[in-house]
């Protein structure tokens, strides 16, 4: 059984459902932090989080397009604001020995930003990406593809992989989608209810694809950085950790067997990369 201890944050624009779990925040450990992607909520993360708790001080929250946290009157969804939320929720828990930043999907490009974001400083000790590329990495590697004739089936491939960005652009018809069983269809392959989170959560393909809207802004990112790859993900293409190095000082990629989803279906693999000391423990044994 998985105890968890519930808060909620208020910020600007938004109360964020903030969830704790494990054993209390220590100085010289620093806390893990999870950020969920579309169109999740912190649940998505409950099957690492067993794996972790008996020895981790762990965090993960609902962003404010999903689960319990709820958005105020002229709430906005710019990738700023998300990442204004993760700050938010970084001053209002204990976190001693600083924070391991972890994201998926819409969590990691959330991650990306909040990284090479100066608050970081001193306080995110490292960061774990899965399925989600930083936004301006993603723009200048798609540019490059499209360019260059010998990268070109890179970058269509892409393209291909990402058409529903396309689709959620337009008014009414992933609505319709979503309530007319696609949601239920999604429920039932991720085994946890999502309500309403789809709908709420289109906002962020609104707000910041084909917009106007200018990303947080881009600088080199000090801390350590571990890029997980799944092969299988029908979404995200391995190539696109091209010329991560010019973004990343520190820079690790694993590649890993498994689809978009890989976190929740094999969470004592996701478990022995984010602490590899438990690649010695017993699965049944704490830590595992």
């Amino acid at each position: 059984m998985l105890r968890e201890r519930h808060r909620t944050v208020p910020t600007k624009g938004a109360d964020i459902a903030v969830f704790e779990y494990g054993v209390d925040p220590r100085p010289d450990a620093p806390t893990l932090v999870f950020v969920h992607g579309y169109p999740d909520d912190h649940r998505v993360y409950h099957p690492v989080l067993r794996e972790l708790a008996p020895t981790h001080h762990l965090v993960a929250f609902d962003t404010r397009n999903a689960g319990r946290s709820r958005t105020l009157g002229g709430a906005g969804f710019t990738l700023g604001e998300l990442v204004d939320d993760i700050f938010a929720v970084l001053d209002a828990v204990d976190t001693p020995g600083g924070v391991r930043l972890v994201g998926h999907d819409w969590g990691s490009i959330q991650g990306w930003a909040a990284v090479q974001d100066e608050r970081a400083d001193g306080r995110i000790v490292d960061y774990t990406s899965i399925s989600g590329p930083d936004l301006r990495h993603f723009s200048r590697w798609l540019r490059r593809r499209l360019r260059e004739p010998r990268l070109m089936p890179q970058g269509i491939g892409q393209l291909l992989r990402s058409w529903y960005v396309a689709l959620f652009q337009l008014p009414v018809l992933p609505e319709l989608l979503w309530r007319s069983g696609l949601t239920r269809r999604y429920e039932l392959a991720a085994r946890r209810n999502v309500g309403t989170d789809p709908i709420r959560g289109l906002a962020l393909y609104r707000v910041n694809m084909f917009s106007e809207e200018i990303p947080p802004r881009s600088r080199r990112v000090s801390a350590p950085v571990h890029v997980i790859v799944p092969l299988k993900d029908p979404f995200i293409s391995p190539k696109l950790v091209d010329g991560l190095e010019d973004l990343v000082e520190d820079l690790t990629v694993t590649s890993v067997p498994g689809s978009h989803w890989w976190i929740a279906a094999r969470p004592r693999a996701f478990a022995e990369l984010l602490d590899p000391a438990l690649r010695h423990a017993p699965a049944d044994q704490p830590g595992g």
